[in-house]
């Protein structure tokens, strides 16, 4: 059965050695409705600023698990990204302002995984 993931980023490791995958640009609105149907969440827990900074800038709450999952995604799964940009390193203080979160960047993305032949055959 697939699954739909929720993070903040992607890595090579994710994936097979051999699938190809489409990015789908999402609205933040409908990044929430695809985490309400339901998603794995695979947040790292010592994001808590970013994570704090989604939850005020678009109200989307998830649990956080107590450690990063290791994520296998196979052909059908999806996982969706939040990836932000614009935020500052936090160097000798422990939370951003508000104007901080609000000049950030937020986008969402939602990758789907799929077989090789499948996209081989929609190519040709």
């Amino acid at each position: 059965m697939s699954k739909t993931y929720f993070g903040f980023g992607i890595a090579d490791n994710m994936f097979a050695a051999n699938c190809a995958v489409t990015r789908t640009a999402c609205t933040p609105e409908t990044a929430k409705e695809i985490i309400a149907q339901g998603v794995v969440v695979v947040l790292n827990p010592s994001h808590a600023l970013t994570i704090q900074a989604m939850n005020e800038r678009f109200g989307i709450h998830v649990e956080i698990p107590a450690k990063a999952p290791i994520v296998g995604l196979d052909p059908g799964d999806r996982i969706l990204v939040m990836s932000v940009s614009g935020l500052p390193r936090l160097e000798g203080r422990h939370e951003y302002t508000q104007a901080e979160i609000t000049d950030a960047y937020f986008r969402f993305g939602l990758w789907t995984v799929h077989k090789i032949a499948q996209v081989m055959t929609v190519i040709l």
